[in-house]
């Protein structure tokens, strides 16, 4: 198995993505061969930095970089031997069978799509997030920001393709599936939710019916499904929880040393309960729907981040989702 990594995505590359890529490779005793995808040189002098001895990696050579501000559909255009194109290229040619970038989301979005191509029968690619519930296990929620404007189809799609996601890497045996809308009842909700709900309902998913945004923490559903719009809404207010709570936490401490105690005492305990809104731990997002394995990291990811990333990309190889896609996709039209 080769696994490739866009040495040039992200807030601190290539240094935190190098680090975190190697990482992985040591926790993973070399199962997978890890390529490199960047500027030749920089790549080589940063793997340096990390004792790569008897590590099983490569670097391929891309000169160019699409930065965070650059227009996606302008820069894949302009920027041919970029760092996102050249990756997606080798997994279309089959020479890595996965991608995984912290870049530019928009352009590495478009261009999965483009290069890979969409998996026969998926109208349209989403992308899936792992969210924590309040039982300590987490849900699903799909699509997390692909597609603003959907029609039913596409939610129909989406169940299918996250059931298999929490199937396979959730270890979730029967997953429920479950429409995001303004109330429980089927007959609340805009047009897409109404025209949606029976498409659900009919399939041959463990669909619960709808619920409410207080319901997808509490672990309501194993998958959630919604627009992108929606969906990237959740996902935003999501990520804000922890670094919320860590600034209250702060501001009830300051300038009181007991209260800095009572803090101290509780930050490991706090920690371990509220990992599950750090997305360094969630090793990605997937786009699913496309023809191969592409995992999007936040533009901020640290090294953690990175090496989870590169963990979850080995993960859903072996377990071939992108086939099993294809074959339920088949089945449900």
């Amino acid at each position: 198995m080769r696994i490739a990594l866009d040495a040039m995505g992200g807030d601190e590359a290539p240094l935190k993505i190098v680090e975190g890529g190697l990482q992985a490779l040591k926790e993973a005793n070399n199962r997978f061969e890890l390529v490199l995808v960047g500027r030749k040189d920089e790549v080589q002098m940063e793997v340096s930095l990390h004792s790569p001895e008897g590590l099983n990696y490569s670097v391929v050579d891309a000169p160019e970089v699409i930065e965070m501000s650059d227009i996606p559909n302008v820069a894949l255009k302009q920027k041919r031997n970029s760092s996102i194109v050249v990756g997606l290229n080798l997994h279309k040619e089959r020479k890595v069978d996965a991608f995984i970038s912290a870049g530019n989301t928009g352009a590495f979005m478009a261009a999965s799509a483009l290069i890979l191509g969409r998996i026969h029968g998926v109208s349209r690619p989403a992308v899936g997030t792992t969210l924590p519930t309040v039982d300590g296990n987490s849900c699903f929620l799909i699509d997390s920001g692909a597609n603003s404007d959907c029609r039913p189809q596409h939610i129909l799609e989406f169940g299918v393709m996250g059931t298999i996601y929490a199937r396979e890497i959730m270890k979730k045996e029967n997953p429920t599936v479950a429409l995001l809308n303004i109330g429980e009842e089927s007959s609340k909700g805009n047009e897409l939710a109404l025209l949606s709900y029976p498409l659900l309902e009919k399939s041959g998913l463990n669909f619960v019916g709808n619920i409410e945004g207080r319901d997808i923490l509490i672990g309501k559903a194993d998958v959630v499904v919604a627009d992108g719009f929606v969906g990237n809404v959740v996902l935003k207010f999501a990520e804000s929880i922890l670094p919320t709570l860590k600034s209250r936490l702060k501001l009830y401490a300051s300038g009181n040393i007991f209260r800095k105690l009572q803090v101290g005492v509780m930050a490991d305990t706090l920690r371990k309960a509220l990992k599950g809104f750090s997305y360094e731990m969630l090793g990605g997002a997937p786009l699913l729907g496309v023809n191969g394995i592409s995992i999007i990291g936040h533009g901020g990811s640290t090294t953690l981040a990175v090496k989870n990333m590169v963990l979850r990309a080995e993960e859903m190889v072996n377990h071939r989702i992108s086939e099993l896609i294809r074959n339920s996709i088949k089945k449900e039209k």
